[in-house]
């Protein structure tokens, strides 16, 4: 199952980086739509609400891999090939690039009210009073971030744990867009999804740091030393790591003031280069981009290897459950 498993991960990659998110009738949007049709029905302002929200769509979508990957495991294709769509599914790279660079595409010919409306497609920070440059940044500090928790991450939990491991990281990434939110509404309802979302994208993240310092070798150290020195004076404790890093690598400083409605945050100085250019966008997706290649190699690496430690115990298990 280890070497499917494997074959999937890279399988799902590369039909990532081909196609990136369908258009139409993606599995994550159905999800969403049910998580918000369940966020309608039994929302109060509590922690306990919202623990049982988390724990229905992420213990649910566990659940749902588990069941996917115990029918298959005994057919070594069909496994491969559930967990390449799960793969495929649960990835962003490829269209996280996309938006990124459709950002810059309005960035480079100076409209700038476009590439602000575009921007919104990636952050949820207001930006009407932005720059081109602060536009640059926003979508920088967004590549960082979104390769842990849409590229890194997930290949962590795919290789470790599987289809569940997919599933469960991706439900969990995606309740925390929805109400993972310092607001009125979502302050203790959101509480949960939130926390769930940090915690699963801890190993993510520094996997994430580990992966740009290789992506960039001749920045390594300067890499290094800004996620030493930078990452924790961020809010959370995994973006820091991320950013950090990108920010080091690509020599640049990233944070700032960052507005959301009414809300103003004062976001810690990331690296110690120039500020953000616009041209500095499609260097960020090219660094994400290797970032991504690395992470997967290592992902399907992990996968396939642990055969050899796992082969005799599946087949002694085998060999007891048929008879």
């Amino acid at each position: 199952m280890s070497r499917s498993r494997a074959v999937g991960l890279l399988v799902g990659f590369g039909a990532d980086r081909l196609w990136g998110d369908p258009r139409r009738g993606h599995p994550v949007a159905v999800f969403g739509t049910w998580a918000g049709r369940a966020e309608r029905r039994w929302y109060a302002d509590s922690r306990a609400r919202g623990v049982l929200h988390s724990a229905t769509f992420v213990g649910g979508s566990a659940l749902l891999g588990l069941g996917v990957e115990r029918l298959s495991r005994r057919h070594p294709l069909l496994h491969a090939a559930a967990t390449a769509l799960a793969t495929w599914t649960v990835l962003g790279g490829r269209s996280l690039e996309r938006e990124a660079l459709a950002v810059h595409a309005f960035l480079a010919t100076d409209d700038l009210p476009a590439a602000r409306h575009r921007l919104t497609y990636l952050v949820g920070r207001d930006p009407s009073d932005l720059t081109a440059d602060e536009v640059a940044r926003a979508v920088v500090e967004s590549v960082a971030e979104n390769t842990s928790d849409a590229v890194t991450a997930p290949l962590v939990w795919g290789a470790i744990a599987g289809l569940p491991g997919l599933l469960a990281h991706r439900a969990a990434n995606t309740l925390d867009a929805m109400v993972g939110h310092h607001n009125d509404r979502y302050e203790r309802f959101g509480w949960a999804s939130a926390r769930l979302d940090d915690l699963l994208n801890l190993p993510g993240s520094r996997y994430a740091g580990l992966c740009v310092l290789l992506a960039e070798p001749l920045r390594a150290g300067t890499a290094w030393l800004a996620w030493r020195r930078d990452a924790a004076a961020h809010p959370s404790p995994n973006a820091g790591v991320v950013e950090s890093a990108f920010a080091g690598a690509l020599g640049v400083t990233l944070g700032g003031v960052n507005r959301y409605g009414d809300r103003v945050e004062l976001r810690p100085t990331m690296g110690e280069g120039r500020p953000v250019r616009p041209g500095d966008v499609p260097r960020s997706t090219v660094l994400a981009r290797r970032t991504g290649w690395i992470a997967a190699a290592g992902a399907v690496s992990f996968a396939a290897l642990s055969v050899r430690s796992a082969g005799p115990c599946l087949h002694h298990r085998s060999g007891r459950s048929g008879s």
